[in-house]
């Protein structure tokens, strides 16, 4: 055997002999009293020996299930070459937020997922290795900017500064158009910013991330609620050539049981919002008003209500309870999440559907009454249908209560819009995977046109719009 034969077998051992790195955490017993990230990042010998575990295939999957299409293999190999910034750079050719989504977004179900490695070990930690290498360039405080491309005079403005607008307004600034972000809230970020916890997503990493967006040039204007005080219709009459609606699905839902409107029963998005953005979870540095529940019961299983049961241990629940209508195997949650809400002490209550809400003689939620579920026959979304066991009703004791069930589509936009199709859950209609929309000039993205979904998906879709609109204007 050669030695190029012999170095490609011992290379191939080395690898196969090492297990995926553990990302040290905090510990659960201290991190569920403060708002500081849980996970705390690779090391540097932790990064080198995951990205060495790469098996740098010819035909790469897990690029196939990345949506930003980032070069996957291209920047592992440079951390495992230690080139921790070239990586860095290497994965804002196509992704603007890389600190975001190495930390929120589901890899489990979408890079990693199709690493070939995974089929023996566990896949390589693709995630992980995103985060490791933009934290690297940011805590070296050399941020590097692109070539952007000569100034082609048109003008593009993007509704909403969530994952989708940032995204957008990246592509498209860097290809030489006038990007004017609108937002309706006082902070850039959207779901980012005021709806997951700093201790899963530091407010500073997406401020750091948005930062970079204003150095390539974008303009961000907050405090402007498009469908208010300014239309769609206004911004093409002040010189804007196209328009991409990025608002998300932030409208809450409730469930319309007895007792609803009693004080103490919060939608998420308030609950969140409150925490979050207007940083009630500094108080008193911050007096914004909040509930601060001893007995907390949190409806829902997705990420959204694992951020919200782990916000109200931190703000100091005795009890912290999951209610969810099916079993854990159905939990749309990601199990990263369920086993740090678990670690840290939340309580499942898993088949449990509440059906009335009981409170006091001043109006305040007290108790939650519930019925036993079983599992029937499979719903359109693949998951066992819940069906409530006669005679199984009881009570849980709560002072608060964060729905946590979904949000839907906010009406304001496409009512002020004229001639833009919704459709019958009052979604924008898009026509394809542009993002086009039955006005012309106007695009849409994210979950205004999905539904509740991940960041990364998000993104992806306004990567695919960024795309459509730059040819739109070349025409």
């Amino acid at each position: 055997m050669n030695h190029t034969g012999a170095d490609a077998m011992e290379n191939k051992k080395k690898r196969e002999i090492k297990s995926r790195q553990i990302m040290p955490e905090q510990d659960p017993l201290v991190r569920r009293s403060n708002f500081e990230e849980v996970p705390l990042g690779f090391t540097e010998e932790q990064a080198i020996i995951e990205a060495s575990r790469c098996l740098h295939c010819k035909k790469p999957l897990c690029v196939s299930g990345c949506p930003v299409d980032v070069d996957i293999p291209g920047f592992i190999k440079l951390i495992s070459e230690e080139k921790y910034m070239d990586a860095a750079r290497a994965i804002k050719e196509t992704n603007s937020l890389p600190a975001v989504c190495g930390r929120v977004c589901p890899q489990e179900a979408q890079c990693e997922k199709y690493c070939i490695l995974g089929k023996k070990q566990d896949p390589v930690a693709i995630g992980r290795l995103e985060r490791f290498a933009a934290d690297y360039e940011r805590n070296a405080g050399d941020i590097k900017i692109p070539e952007i491309s000569e100034n082609t005079g048109k003008k593009v403005a993007v509704v909403g500064a969530g994952p989708a607008g940032l995204t957008i307004a990246g592509d498209l600034v860097k290809k030489g158009h006038k990007v004017t972000i609108f937002e309706g809230l006082h902070k850039a970020g959207g779901v980012l910013i005021y709806g997951i916890p700093e201790f899963r997503l530091p407010k500073a990493i997406v401020d750091a991330e948005v930062e970079y967006l204003v150095r390539l040039g974008v303009e961000i204007r907050t405090n402007v609620v498009i469908g208010r005080g300014k239309t769609v219709d206004d911004l093409f009459e002040e010189g804007f050539n196209a328009v991409f609606l990025g608002v998300g699905a932030g409208a809450p839902v409730f469930m319309d049981i007895p007792g609803e409107n009693l004080g103490g029963i919060y939608s998420a998005n308030e609950y969140l919002t409150r925490s979050n953005l207007m940083k009630a979870y500094r108080f008193p540095e911050y007096d914004t008003p909040i509930a601060l529940g001893k007995e907390v019961a949190v409806l829902g299983g997705g990420n959204v209500a694992m951020d919200s049961v782990r916000t109200a241990l931190r703000l100091g629940a005795n009890n912290a309870y999951i209610v969810y209508r099916r079993t854990e195997a159905e939990m749309p949650a990601r199990g990263e999440e369920i086993h740090h809400a678990k670690e840290e002490g939340v309580k499942f209550k898993y088949l449990t559907a509440p059906i009335e809400y009981i409170g006091d003689d001043k109006g305040w939620v007290r108790q939650m009454r519930c019925i036993q579920m079983e599992l029937g026959e499979p719903d359109d979304s693949g998951r066992r249908r819940p069906v409530p066991v006669p005679g199984s009703e009881f009570i849980i004791d709560v002072d608060m209560v964060v729905v946590a069930i979904g949000t839907m589509a906010n009406p304001v936009v496409p009512a002020t819009t004229p001639g833009l199709d919704t459709n019958r859950w009052g979604y924008i209609a898009t026509r394809d995977e542009t993002g086009e929309t039955s006005r012309k000039g106007v695009y849409a993205g994210g979950d205004i046109v999905t539904g509740s979904a991940t960041v990364i998906l998000a993104m992806g879709a306004a990567k695919k719009a960024a795309k459509a609109i730059d040819e739109y204007l070349k025409r």
